[in-house]
């Protein structure tokens, strides 16, 4: 098959939803694709992304409707064909979610240790196996930006399976024609979300941890909201990131953004970065299709 026959792009086609999943090798692809088969999709893992079309191509006269994919790094040297190639399914009628899996390097690093499976990109042999894991991790890294770039990023790095297969199901379940808003609070001392598009930093706000009987509380608790809506300094950050928003996301939308991701953070990802993202679901909800996420307590 020529590099040529493998970009005609398919006769439109307006049924097929199709999911592609890449990322960085230990960051949950498995998982993931388990998820979309559980959600009723036809999934194929590691398939070279020179056979994409072809393969869509024969799936059209099976009539099936929602497909999952799994491409990583060991198709190395036809990486550069999937941005390619989503276009044209995209120009062919296919409506095409790239997911993008991605972690920490302590993370991806922590993970092949603890399971002592070999990294696709390190050397048979090496004196020094962490270094050449890190190596072969930042290799990965160069060779997947293109994609990570106009893919929807989820950052497993604090997520456990159950999580992720529930974050795999709420993008799912999306309006697929417009831009979907997802409210992430977390916590900075657990390190900031790297599928976060906007970071709002309200550490310097009223913290209800200091006060009595809050302490064990969170954002979503009515003595937590009580406390916060009277603080001045907490409604004008709440006002200054709606203003933000409200101005940008139809710009955003207008240049074909599938998701963005605002996170919020405080110092334990409990109080105030819960309570903003709360209130900023309430405030767009309406007008936007949103999702929202506690990292800290989903990880608890």
């Amino acid at each position: 098959m020529t590099e040529t026959s493998a970009l005609v792009a398919p006769e439109p086609q307006t049924n097929i939803h199709l999911v592609i999943i890449s990322g960085m090798s230990g960051s949950g692809k498995s998982v993931a694709l388990h998820a979309l088969e559980d959600a009723g999709y036809y999934c194929v893992d590691n398939l070279p992304p020179e056979l994409l079309l072809p393969f869509i191509e024969v799936e059209k006269t099976h009539d099936s409707d929602k497909i999952a994919i799994a491409m990583d790094v060991r198709s190395a040297n036809s990486l550069p064909l999937i941005p390619v190639q989503i276009n044209a399914l995209r120009h062919g009628g296919v409506h095409v979610t790239p997911l993008f899996l991605d972690a920490s390097d302590e993370t991806l690093v922590r993970r092949f240790s603890e399971t002592r499976r070999k990294h696709p990109l390190t050397k048979v042999s090496t004196h020094d196996q962490v270094h050449d894991l890190r190596d072969a991790i930042a290799q990965e890294r160069q060779l997947l930006a293109a994609y990570r770039e106009m893919a929807e990023v989820i950052d497993t790095t604090m997520s456990r399976p159950a999580q992720l297969r529930t974050q795999i199901k709420q993008l799912l379940a999306v309006q697929h024609s417009q831009l979907t808003l997802v409210f992430e609070s977390f916590a900075f001392k657990r390190g900031v979300p790297t599928d976060a598009d906007y970071v709002f930093d309200v550490r310097m706000l009223p913290n209800p941890h200091y006060e009595p009987g809050m302490r064990e509380l969170t954002g979503r608790d009515a003595l937590v909201i009580d406390f916060l809506q009277q603080q001045p300094a907490v409604t004008l950050m709440r006002q200054h990131i709606r203003d933000f928003l409200n101005h940008w996301l139809p710009e955003l939308s207008n240049d074909h953004r599938s998701y963005v991701t605002v996170a919020v953070g405080c110092t334990g990802g409990q109080h105030r970065s819960v309570f903003l993202v709360e209130q900023l679901y309430k405030d767009f909800k309406d007008d936007w299709v949103c999702i929202k996420r506690h990292r800290e307590m989903e990880s608890a």
